[in-house]
């Protein structure tokens, strides 16, 4: 029976789908709301370089990826391609190692948050070649269910205007995206959940007054009028990454 695997049409540019197709597997392109890769319908694949798994987690899209993945599928994974390792090689400035160490440091406490916080397993492959032939394993009949159905089902699309609220919600401090979205609808925009007092923001089940706290000192806390250097280069990096990234890989904005 030959293989049939599901994949996003953004991913034509990654170069996967071609090696999956010289491999033998029927590859059927969809604009997929949720993942990258379908291989049964109840495993869908989140494929993220390095690169885009350190862009995704400033922005705040890892985290509704992956809430998505679980709300859809029963047996959701991620594959991170690359190493880490690859990260040093994106660095522009010499001698400054903890720009290094913090950007592996955010990578390992998004993985950390991925498998314990969503229970979502984590597979690791060195280049597309490698996550050509996983595709090819997960979609054989040995990880299939005997009743598996039909690879494609019916998700809603979600609203990109209400995930860019839950992303600048998300990038306060302690703040998921289960979190977000009940500050969302206690407060019903951003704005308001900015403006919230420290009492407000506590009676938010699962908030708590420590962590309620902390949003408004990093809120009320002023900016020196000096920033300093490393501050400075931090920020050059991170918009360095967005403009400069490779672009063989799209995440998923829904």
């Amino acid at each position: 029976m030959a293989i049939r695997i599901v994949a996003d049409e953004r991913e034509k540019n990654s170069r996967v789908p071609n090696l999956l197709k010289l491999s033998g597997v029927f590859v059927d392109y969809k604009q997929l709301p949720v993942g990258d890769y379908i291989v049964s319908s109840e495993t869908v694949i989140e494929r993220k370089t390095i690169y885009d798994l350190i862009n995704s987690v400033y922005d705040g899209r890892i985290f509704i990826q992956c809430s998505d993945l679980i709300n859809h599928y029963t047996k959701p994974l991620i594959i991170i391609e690359g190493n880490l390792t690859d990260l040093d090689t994106r660095e522009h400035f010499e001698n400054d190692s903890k720009l290094i160490i913090d950007k592996i440091r955010v990578a390992y406490e998004t993985l950390i948050k991925v498998a314990l916080d969503f229970r979502i397993p984590i597979l690791y492959t060195n280049s597309v070649f490698y996550t050509a032939e996983l595709l090819v394993l997960l979609a054989s009949n040995q990880f299939r269910s005997k009743n598996d159905g039909p690879l494609l089902k019916k998700i809603k699309k979600s609203n990109p205007f209400l995930l860019q609220q839950l992303y600048v919600l998300t990038s306060l401090p302690g703040i998921g995206s289960k979190l977000a979205t009940r500050l969302l609808d206690k407060f019903h925009s951003p704005t308001n959940v900015l403006n919230a007092s420290i009492a407000e923001l506590a009676r938010v089940p699962g908030l708590g007054n420590m962590r309620a706290e902390k949003i408004r000192k990093i809120l009320d806390t002023p900016v020196p009028k000096e920033v300093n250097v490393y501050t400075q280069k931090k920020l050059m990096i991170d918009n360095t990454d967005e403009n400069t990234g490779d672009g063989s890989h799209k995440d998923n904005m829904t």
